[in-house]
């Protein structure tokens, strides 16, 4: 397998993690330990439950789990079994959208749909609207949200896989195998997307913060307090209102939007949560905010998300980049971090740039640099990322969840931008040049 051949050398390069990685993937599978790993079995979860409510003894619990997580990663393996997580699959079907949209090569849109029907073989089946979840009890300061919960901030990206994959099946961008014709995929896709616009817009709960706004609950069952969560609903749902003419979920969304605006700090900062507890700023939550703001802009042109968008890019670039003008986790740590740089933090830059740059130029510069570092500085031998820069070494261990497949995806929508751009339309066999891999015959 080789790359495409191309006048742009980061572009090629690219190109070649890609079909690497793309190797890995499918002899490493779908499954795989997590950030989470340490905490998610029965033992890490009272540790860590322990830990909420009495904070002195709930840290020694908890102490032989974080030193692993800084020193000795590997052991995660020792705490939970691998497994396969919704977020993951719905990153990995964009990425290989992707790779089909920039490269022509159908085997890509193949791979897609294979990790469109694993997640729709795991959503949450108490459920009767399409929506997912964590696959493990996940232990936090409110308590415990089982696995198999619906959350709203892992839906909107299943949302988002069905779409792209949906309208790639709806238009005439390339000649589709026999298999995808003879499928009719593209009405069971629509079937799915309305029926997860129906969840988010009744199963997920409004909670009124202001005469214009309200905020969302995270699950079902939970309070209306994070900002990211209002985000992903509020782009799910406007998202939603156009694709089916709906314009009940856009009232519900600008709702949800306004909550996000009115809640930006003086700074252009968004906290974590307006609860008075977790108002901590990082890195990929703030992504995720602006994001959600820039897709919503691009769908209706609403003008508090620009004036939003120009105040937050402003902050981002000033307080969560390092000394050497890449990611760091917070903007000031809220407690002990392990790492000094994450994988995930990379990508959601490279996300964030790559849907801002033309408004804002100077994301252009922090783009190339940031793909730059993780082509010299992340890619392993085997053909995956690492996971995070410790103070002392690096966790290698591969989490899907954790950076994995939003790296993938990431450098997927960054090589279909680059051939967009330059009006690249031979796809040269790009990523499977030599050996079309495709996981329908080896499934993840």
């Amino acid at each position: 397998m080789r790359a495409a051949k191309t006048s742009d050398p980061l572009e090629a390069r690219v190109s070649g993690v890609l079909t690497d990685f793309t190797d890995w993937l499918g002899s490493y599978g779908g499954k795989s330990w997590d950030f989470q790993s340490f905490f998610a079995g029965p033992v890490g979860g009272r540790a860590k439950a322990l830990y909420y409510r009495h904070r002195l003894i709930g840290t020694a619990a908890v102490a032989p789990m974080v030193f692993c997580e800084a020193f000795l990663p590997g052991a995660r393996r020792l705490f939970y079994h691998p497994m396969r997580f919704p977020i993951a699959d719905a990153h990995y079907a964009m990425g290989f959208a992707f790779l089909y949209q920039a490269t022509g090569d159908v085997s890509q849109l193949e791979n897609a749909v294979q990790f469109l029907n694993e997640l729709e073989r795991s959503r949450c089946g108490e459920f009767k609207e399409y929506c997912w979840g964590y696959p493990f009890d996940w232990v936090w300061h409110g308590g415990t949200i089982k696995r198999q919960t619906p959350l709203i901030t892992t839906t909107p990206y299943v949302y988002e896989a069905f779409l792209q994959v949906s309208e790639i099946l709806s238009s005439d961008f390339g000649p589709l195998t026999s298999d995808l014709r003879s499928l009719n995929l593209r009405d069971d896709y629509t079937q799915i997307l309305e029926s997860i616009a129906r969840h988010a817009a009744t199963d997920i709960k409004d909670f009124r913060r202001s005469e214009r706004a309200s905020s969302c609950s995270y699950t079902p069952y939970l309070p209306g307090v994070v900002l990211n969560a209002a985000a992903y609903r509020a782009f799910l749902l406007t998202s939603a209102s156009q694709v089916f003419a709906e314009p009940d979920y856009w009232r519900i969304a600008e709702r949800n939007l306004n909550f996000v605006l009115e809640n930006q700090n003086p700074d252009g900062s968004w906290y974590y949560a307006m609860d008075g507890v977790r108002d901590f700023v990082d890195h990929f939550h703030t992504c995720f905010v602006m994001k959600a703001l820039a897709k919503i802009h691009a769908l209706t042109g609403y003008e508090g998300c620009d004036r939003a968008l120009t105040r937050g890019v402003e902050y981002y670039l000033r307080n969560l980049f390092d000394e050497e003008g890449l990611p760091k986790p917070f903007s000031k740590a809220p407690r002990l971090t392990v790492y000094k740089r994450e994988l995930y933090d990379c990508a959601e830059c490279i996300n964030l740039c790559l849907l801002l740059r033309d408004r804002f130029p100077e994301l252009h510069r922090t783009l190339e640099k940031v793909v730059t570092h993780i082509l010299e500085a992340w890619v392993k031998r085997d053909g995956s990322f690492r996971s995070r820069k410790l103070h002392l070494g690096w966790d290698n261990v591969p989490m899907h969840r954790w950076g994995q497949a939003q790296m993938f995806r990431s450098l997927a929508f960054y090589l279909y931008e680059a051939r967009r751009m330059t009006g690249d339309k031979s796809r040269v066999k790009s990523v499977m040049d030599h050996q079309r891999v495709s996981f329908a015959s080896q499934p993840l």
